[in-house]
């Protein structure tokens, strides 16, 4: 194993600078990554709602819905998400004096201005609840967003995730994010000789309830796009691939690759613990951001439960987005 300059220049791989290369110790330290929604801000949200409440949201065209006190803010997420560090989080929506279809109109106003929403369901679903309906998280075809299970690092489809927070948990149910450039950059310090199996195909399970037996697709975690680093990353899908009779072993380079990478996303000097509380939305580049939440304890009280609500959105002009994954899921591929 050799950590050399020399030997990564004979991988032909170096490291990534950039804004999107942060580490999470150093921005725990600040707060310039949250924009706090100011009173004409939040007026502006709610004079919209008023507008379009009881059209359908997916009748709504971003031209009905033009931004004026919002417009600047909106300007600085989208090209921090484009171009910057990757992530936003918007604090402030008055939740608390909203109803939950208000909250979630406004929610949908500000992605219009992001992004094009996209399916993250085969039933079509463009803005999905994510909280526990009792689920069973060791099924294969059940998707951990609708259960209380533990997700670890591992990025969505499209080119931005959103989450709005509505209600949280009794205890637990912690957003951490670190950035996947950053991630890569200390794989390839690491270990230089592992880093390039992240751009060779991978075997991925794919299975949801309305399938009739999962499948396979096969793609590189890593890969440059517009001149930029890529990542899509879901390790327990490719894990689970190794279950099915047509999908040959991992190899060991692959599994230490997979490992590594795990464990160096985990590093707390690499991650940014984020409070969600209710009311905050999380804005994500999926492709330099790796989310993952803890495990978490619901209250008994049904109306008192977690509930978050997730926007999947494409952004064409994101050129180091990914064509297949910015469409979302539909039965033409999985995502």
């Amino acid at each position: 194993m050799s950590s050399n300059p020399a030997a990564q220049q004979s991988q032909g791989i170096n490291p990534l600078p950039g804004a999107a290369a942060w580490y999470g110790r150093d921005l725990a330290r600040n707060s310039e990554w949250i924009h706090r929604l100011s009173r004409p801000e939040t007026d502006e949200l709610l004079r919209l709602v008023a507008l379009q409440r009881g059209v359908p949201r997916e009748q709504i065209d971003v031209g009905a819905v033009p931004l004026d006190a919002l417009a600047p803010a909106m300007q600085a997420w989208r090209e921090t998400l484009r171009r910057g560090r990757g992530f936003v989080l918007v604090r402030g929506l008055p939740v608390e004096r909203m109803t939950d279809g208000d909250a979630a109109l406004a929610y949908w106003i500000l992605g219009l201005h992001l992004g094009t929403p996209a399916p993250q369901n085969f039933l079509g679903e463009t803005l999905v609840d994510i909280r526990d309906t009792g689920a069973d998280p060791n099924d294969p075809s059940t998707r951990l967003y609708k259960t209380r299970a533990e997700q670890d690092f591992h990025t969505d489809g499209a080119d931005i995730i959103g989450l709005l927070c509505l209600r949280t948990s009794k205890s637990g149910g912690a957003s951490r994010i670190v950035s996947s450039v950053t991630v890569f950059n200390e794989v390839l310090r690491r270990r230089p000789d592992l880093a390039p199996v992240l751009f060779r195909d991978f075997y991925w399970h794919y299975f949801e309830p309305q399938m009739p037996a999962p499948v396979h697709f096969v793609r590189p975690i890593c890969s440059r796009k517009g001149g930029g680093l890529n990542t899509f990353f879901i390790p327990w899908y490719i894990r689970r691939a190794q279950e099915l009779p047509d999908v040959p072993p991992m190899t060991a380079e692959q599994t230490a690759a997979l490992e590594l990478l795990e464990a160096t996303a985990n590093d707390p000097s690499l991650y940014l613990d984020m409070e969600f509380l209710p009311g905050d939305i999380q804005l994500l580049k999926n492709s330099v951001i790796l989310h993952k939440r803890t495990t978490y304890e619901d209250w008994e009280d049904p109306a008192r439960r977690r509930h978050l609500l997730r926007l999947w959105l494409s952004a064409p002009d994101f050129d180091d987005g990914d064509e297949q994954l910015r469409g979302g899921i539909n039965l033409g591929g999985a995502s």
